[in-house]
């Protein structure tokens, strides 16, 4: 089944919100901080007011905002953002002033005349440095330390049964999220007094909960739309200070606001993610045996504490994956003078597949087991599956060993190790590595219920309504498939509506990989009970009891059981009937003054068991040239089970969306700083990315064992591919060389840093 809602963005017909035609409306750029850390002293902005085509120009004394709301319960209250930096600044992109003008070039001018004075102050990069609470970022708090935790296994981490114990620390670099649609947002107020934003993001609903909190407005006062998404991957999730910012502006200057940054702002602005030190001890036995794992994980917060210490939670508490030991961990969430971290495809899980991945590796390396073998040795059977891990995880359903043994054959596993060994001992400078990745991933971890309606309308149209917030991953398809098995209307008789806050009663987000599950669960059921309403409406049609009529799915009709070619009843019939029942029930209700028919319409809001947990194993094949560093990836193979499969060619696109990604951290990726917290890699000319041409086909398989955490029977996906694909790639690299005597290499394995190791090994 094809996707659906690709035509109209292929023929340009599109809804960002770049495009809305928002009448007489003005542009917002703001002034940031080109200072990392430092107080501010003053803040001059009297000639940029008096520059062509600037209506307004704020500062944080010009607006009453409030401090931007703490994202996760267990930070400090006092360590809130301000909407707008106006005493401290700390880190190079926070907002400090919003300059409101007729045209871009207009509103770019006037920044140019605004002074900021500041007093600089030490700035803190570094994880060690940031931890040692030497330079306080936040006074008030009294520490740079924002989380704590411990975790796992009850009791100290235990290695006195183990013949072998090996330690290792590991970076998961920072990387950008770096959507091909910058943060952006539109503002007006309405005549009537409400407040409207048109708004880039991953859930409207939400969105809408913010800006009347921070405008002190009944949440009916304001709508959120969002219908095209150019790209997120979590990191639209949050509240942007500039989102915040616009309706007051919108206010003020009594006409329509648009924000929508350059690349450059936009990268130092837009929350970055990852950015963890990871140590691990692991220790076993000489076989092969895995029986404990000890992983102490500092994390990056940025300047403020956003979702940072979520992010190394889930890392830590998906150990030991789908292996079979003891896990404790300790977690650490500091803040520094850099971007704040956000979610970013995985939101912590990838961190935490890499670190397990790339400790079994190295416990495999200083026993001298491949790394198939310590994989079957250790991964959990189908037979001990459901289980919880030490830090309470469900492991639903699945057959770890069946997707590995599905991999290494079809990978052509020991051939590849026959070639690999041929090229070492003719002494080639093109070296072959085998990286093999098996995983775990959690999902629909984000807690709430999400909202979905099935309504029949003239002419046996369906109208769905679901609280979900596509960006890319296909909603529009799937749900529209979901009720069409359920009542054998054609997909183009579907109509999906979301994003739109006066039209969808209510919503989360979309994120976590939680669509399918929650979302389309809601949507399922819905269709469930509306079949079972249009049955009884059929049966009156029919004159025959309710439980002798069936619905036919193949030709959407209903008929009494038994007589598929007798009298039947189609939808657009019952659709006739039920819009006379209810020009009738309007009458009455005109006479009577009760409440109008309401129709047949069915609402659920959908909450599952719990989270479910997919799993993988992916094998990557990669060259290495020796002489110069270069990697070539050769092959990227994936086995991948998400339980229940809708829609197989959008679940296998997300696996491709998530390997892309993944590749990049792995082999390009990296947010840099220098040693004073300024950003050096603040654009696409020196983040590098890889592009079409960097990669190679993927060959993606699916196996399914269905999940009792939801009616669906379904799994995520949309992350799989950034968990599994990670360490896949780094663990080749690090095979290609590994009869070199390297052990390890952090990301991103660039060829300077490849070629540095292969240096070290062989001088």
């Amino acid at each position: 089944m094809l996707r659906s809602e690709d035509p109209h963005l292929l023929r340009g017909e599109t809804t960002y919100v770049g495009n809305i035609e928002l009448e007489n409306a003005l542009v917002v750029q703001f002034v940031t901080s080109t200072e990392p850390h430092a107080l501010i002293t003053s803040i001059d902005v009297s000639d940029a007011r008096t520059m062509p085509g600037v209506v307004d120009v704020v500062t944080a004394d010009d607006i009453e905002l409030d401090l931007m709301p703490v994202t996760l319960p267990v930070y400090p209250e006092t360590a809130r953002r301000p909407v707008l930096a106006s005493e401290r600044v700390l880190f190079v992109g926070q907002a400090i002033a919003a300059v409101v003008a007729e045209t871009e070039a207009q509103a770019a001018d006037a920044i140019e005349q605004i002074i900021v004075e500041y007093d600089p102050l030490t700035p803190v990069v570094s994880l060690e440095d940031a931890a040692s609470d030497t330079t306080i970022l936040l006074p008030d708090v009294g520490t740079n330390i924002m989380l704590a935790q411990t975790g796992g296994t009850d009791g100290p981490a235990d290695f006195s049964d183990c013949e072998v114990v090996v330690e290792a620390e590991f970076m998961n670099q920072r990387v950008a999220p770096a959507p091909l649609e910058t943060r952006t947002s539109a503002s007006m107020w309405t005549d009537d007094g409400r407040l409207l934003q048109y708004a880039s993001c991953q859930g409207v609903h939400p969105l809408r909960a913010g800006l009347a909190a921070m405008y002190g407005l009944d949440e009916s006062d304001v709508r959120v739309i969002t219908a095209d998404v150019g790209g997120s991957f979590g990191a639209k999730i949050r509240l942007y200070p500039e989102d915040m910012v616009l309706p007051a502006l919108a206010r003020r200057a009594g006409r329509p606001v648009r924000w929508t940054p350059e690349r450059t702002p936009d990268m130092v602005g837009m929350g970055h993610s990852r950015g963890q030190r990871q140590r691990v001890k692991i220790g076993g036995d000489r076989d092969g045996t895995l029986k404990v794992i000890d992983v102490d994980l500092l994390a990056h917060c940025g300047a403020y504490p956003e979702v940072g210490a979520g992010l190394a939670r889930n890392a830590a508490m998906v150990q030991p994956g789908p292996f079979r030991m003891r896990a404790h961990w300790s977690v650490r969430c500091v803040v520094s003078n850099t971007t704040p971290i956000v979610a970013y495809r995985g939101a912590g899980r990838p961190e935490g597949g890499a670190l397990i991945d790339r400790a079994v590796n190295r416990f495999a390396a200083e026993i001298g087991m491949d790394q198939v073998e310590i994989r079957r040795k250790n991964l959990l059977r189908a037979d001990e599956l459901p289980t919880t891990n030490p830090s309470g995880v469900f492991y639903d359903s699945g057959d770890y060993p069946e997707a590995l043994e599905i991999l290494v054959e079809t990978l052509g596993y020991e051939q590849l190790k026959i070639e690999q060994e041929q090229r070492r001992a003719s002494g080639s400078d093109k070296q072959l590595g085998i990286g093999i990745s098996t995983f775990i991933d959690r999902t629909a971890g984000v807690p709430g219920a999400e909202y979905g309606s099935v309504e029949l309308v003239a002419d046996g149209r369906l109208r769905v309504l679901t609280g979900s917030s596509p960006y890319g991953q296909g909603h529009y398809t799937t749900w529209a498939m979901l009720v069409a098995d359920r009542t054998g209307v054609p997909l183009d008789r579907i109509d999906v509506i979301h994003g739109d806050t006066d039209i969808v009663p209510r919503g989360r987000i979309t994120g976590g990989s939680r669509s399918v599950q929650k979302a389309g669960s809601a949507i399922a059921l819905a269709t469930d009970g509306l079949v079972v309403e249009a049955r009884q409406k059929a049966a009156d049609q029919l004159e025959a009891p309710v439980a002798d009529v069936v619905l036919d799915v193949t030709s959407g009709r209903f008929h009494v059981v038994g007589s598929p070619g007798a009298a039947s009843v189609d939808w657009a019939q019952i659709a006739a009937v039920t819009a006379e029942e209810q020009a009738a029930a309007r009458e009455q209700a005109a006479a009577d003054d009760r409440s109008e028919y309401a129709g047949l319409r069915c609402e659920v809001d959908y909450d599952s068991e719990g989270p479910t947990v997919p799993y993988g194993a992916y094998g990557a094949v990669v060259e290495v040239d020796t002489a110069t560093g270069a990697v070539d990836l050769v092959r990227m193979l994936t086995i991948d089970d998400v339980g229940t499969v809708v829609n197989p060619m959008l679940a296998i696109g997300q696996v491709h969306g998530g390997l892309a990604q993944a590749i990049g951290q792995a082999l390009y990726e990296e947010f840099v700083y220098d040693d004073d917290a300024n950003p050096l890699t603040s654009n696409f000319l020196d983040y590098t990315m890889p592009s079409a041409a960097e990669l190679p086909s993927f060959e993606c398989h699916l196996t399914e064992h269905p999940s009792p955490q939801n009616p669906l029977g379904a799994k995520g996906i949309a992350e799989s591919g950034t968990i599994g694909g990670v360490p896949a790639v780094q663990n080749a690299v690090i095979d290609a060389l590994s009869h070199l005597g390297v052990v390890h290499l952090d990301m991103p394995l660039t060829p300077r840093r490849v070629w540095n190791a292969v240096e070290t090994a062989t001088n």
